[in-house]
């Protein structure tokens, strides 16, 4: 068994193309769990996130998601489609949360690929993407860019 055999035949460099647009097949729920421990985890203080007592007097009228989760979970849901091949993350950039996420919302994922670039690796490209995530009413919550080092066919197809 080779270890190309573990993996996805696609999502290589050569796999592709600016322009390409790739809907994610997975959603998932936000569960009030994952936001409050990695609020607290990572000492964010914003009321906000953890603070349910605070939240019912504000506009929103209960907690919000930290932005921090929002994201990874986008991406997570992404990384099926665009991180399997990948030999190293490059980059975020441009990232922009357009609404605010609560419990309970189910989050979804695109992709656009914007370019292709050689890199100084001669198995691997860089693959630049813009992301973004709607809730279950298709309102975009997340955008944001992402470079990523992946490798090409070839050289990895018989290890």
């Amino acid at each position: 068994m080779t270890l190309a055999s573990l993996t996805s035949p696609d999502g290589y460099f050569e796999d592709f193309e600016p322009g390409q647009v790739i809907r994610h097949a997975r959603g998932k729920t936000v569960e009030a769990l994952e936001n409050v421990l990695i609020t607290n985890l990572v000492m964010n203080t914003a009321q906000g996130h953890f603070n349910e007592h605070a939240m019912q007097a504000s506009r929103f009228g209960r907690r919000i998601t930290f932005g921090g989760v929002t994201a990874s979970l986008v991406i997570g849901l992404a990384a099926q489609d665009t991180a399997e091949q990948a030999l190293a993350e490059l980059g975020l950039d441009k990232i922009r949360f357009a609404a605010p996420v609560f419990h309970g919302d189910t989050l979804y994922a695109y992709t656009e690929v914007l370019d292709k670039a050689e890199s100084e690796r001669i198995d691997a490209g860089i693959v630049r993407f813009r992301h973004w995530g709607v809730n279950q009413d298709d309102k975009i919550v997340f955008e944001g860019e992402r470079a990523t080092l992946i490798k090409r066919r070839q050289p990895w197809a018989d290890r």
